[in-house]
């Protein structure tokens, strides 16, 4: 068998109906078989998905990858894009359901002259946890969604998918792996393979795209590369819980006023906002000053934070009384964050200053920088000010 040009990757676990039909458009799909692969990285043997799977193994080339390691979603990407043969990895969920041209025009459009570009696509219905709970979905025929395919008239020049109706300005804020691609050699050149500390839902993508972007890698959105999302159980309250932690993680491993915002608003949000941001930060910096930082001091095993101190490009505590502070201090951290978020556990600090910077900004970064200050101390806690 010849090599093939693309390389679907598929994380599954517990989405049997999704996947299912997700496996059943790609059965389908206009492109020879010969020139794709679906590779799906699980953790679990089970009947039923062996079964699904003889449903279209005939029509497709289809490669199972198991793991007995508890199911994690960046392990079962790294699973399935480690055992990849294809010229392009394509990573979708088990349930974004592709049109049947698909795979044909996002080769053709963008890869087919080796491009070295990340390319989204839309995902329309790609909602996540925003729409609210859902505990029960009733399963449909591959049929009825097949029509809904159909009747996304206009779809390129009328996008659906939220992120392909406002300038796209942080590269790596909208690269959800709802589908989303780039090439193989460039995963195995930079090794982007998906963080597999991140536990639990959300941030594992977006802080993967923040690395394929700092490659210097265009992330491009695509309109002509788009699909589905099906629907599925969901617990929204139990996602933003890990959520929260995992934009944590992010924040400690590439600390900076991109990722602040994201973490502080979400990465939509996040996009939105940065150059509002940038030029509100500018407005009330000082001579000599580059950016707004925070600077976490330990003395006697005490922790205490500043918020919103003026630093120079390399980072120099400007204020003198922050500096002042620091010198008799065990343990000094500064990170380029202004604190609309941090990357500090809830309750950690003893108490937490907020410099009069934070309050020439506007009032929603105010607010965000007041509330990381109550959190670090407990929300009961008189340490905040």
């Amino acid at each position: 068998m010849r090599q093939p040009k693309l390389s679907l990757i598929i994380p599954y676990e517990r989405r049997l109906d999704n996947l299912r039909l997700a496996l059943q458009g790609l059965a389908r799909q206009t492109m020879s078989p010969a020139d794709f692969e679906v590779v799906v990285g699980t953790t679990k043997y089970d009947d039923d998905y062996v079964a699904t799977c003889r449903e279209v193994v005939d029509r497709i080339n289809l490669v199972t990858v198991m793991s007995d390691e508890r199911f994690e979603i960046p392990r079962a990407r790294n699973l399935a894009m480690r055992q990849a043969t294809g010229d392009v990895i394509v990573n979708i969920d088990a349930d974004t359901l592709l049109p049947p041209h698909g795979l044909q025009h996002l080769y053709e459009r963008h890869y087919a002259f080796g491009q070295n570009a990340c390319v989204v696509g839309q995902v329309v219905g790609y909602g996540n946890n925003y729409d609210g709970d859902v505990s029960h979905v009733v399963p449909e025929p591959f049929e009825i969604w097949q029509k809904r395919l159909e009747e996304l008239h206009g779809i390129v020049e009328r996008p659906r998918d939220p992120r392909f109706q406002v300038e796209h300005v942080i590269p790596w804020s909208f690269a959800w792996t709802g589908l989303v691609a780039l090439p193989a050699g460039l995963v195995r050149k930079h090794d982007l393979y998906f963080d597999e500390s991140f536990i639990g839902w959300g941030v594992d993508d977006i802080e993967w795209g923040y690395r394929i972007a700092a490659t210097g890698t265009p992330i491009l959105l695509r309109p002509d590369a788009y699909a589905i999302h099906l629907p599925h159980v969901r617990d929204s309250a139990a996602n933003f819980v890990t959520e929260a932690i995992t934009y944590r993680q992010f924040l400690r491993k590439w600390p900076g006023p991109d990722v602040e915002l994201a973490a502080a608003f979400s990465d939509y949000e996040a996009n939105g906002l940065y150059l509002d941001y940038l030029a509100a930060v500018r407005a009330v910096l000082r001579d000599g000053a580059d950016l707004l930082g925070t600077v976490r001091v330990v003395t006697d095993g005490t922790a205490s934070l500043f918020l919103g101190v003026p630093l120079d490009r390399e980072h120099h505590i400007l204020d003198a009384e922050v500096r002042d502070v620091t010198r008799s201090a065990a343990s000094v951290e500064i990170l380029p964050l202004a604190g609309l978020a941090v990357p500090y556990e809830d309750g950690s600090a003893a108490n937490c200053r907020v410099l009069p910077t934070i309050d020439r900004l506007p009032a929603k970064y105010v607010a965000k920088v007041r509330a990381t200050a109550r959190r670090l101390v407990g929300a009961d806690a008189e340490g905040a000010r």
